[in-house]
């Protein structure tokens, strides 16, 4: 179990960590081009921290656990990317863009896994 939580916290990593990064070095136009029309219902700055957020769950579902420094991170970077798709499938479902949830789902599922692995099946702590 505790490779398949390694694997999934990878996958989870890379996902965010190229999303979160897209957000914070892209301009605004160039983000609604190639992720939609959403981009338009935030500010230049929120899409930037929205960015930040990402990359930093990104670093924190792995680094803690990796170095052995505060593990407990890890699956609070789990809750934190879980929260972030939580909102980003709030955003789609109030615009009407349920395609677009077929990209967070698969993501709050593996979050989900890592938070409950972390905490319960294979414990941090």
């Amino acid at each position: 179990m505790n490779i398949a939580l390694w694997i999934v916290q990878g996958l989870l990593a890379a996902a965010f960590l190229m999303a979160g990064s897209m957000k914070l070095s892209k301009s605004k136009e160039e983000l609604k081009n190639q992720l939609g029309d959403w981009v338009d219902t935030f500010s230049d700055s929120t899409i930037k921290t929205i960015g930040l957020l990402e990359v930093l769950g990104g670093v924190g579902i792995i680094l803690p656990m990796l170095i052995g420094i505060l593990p407990i991170l890890t699956p609070i970077a789990g809750i934190g990317l879980a929260l972030t798709m939580v909102g980003a499938m709030i955003v789609h479902i109030n615009r009407g863009e349920y395609g677009a949830l077929k990209n967070n789902v698969p993501l709050l599922l593996l979050a989900l896994f890592v938070i409950i692995g972390r905490f319960m099946i294979v414990p941090v702590i």
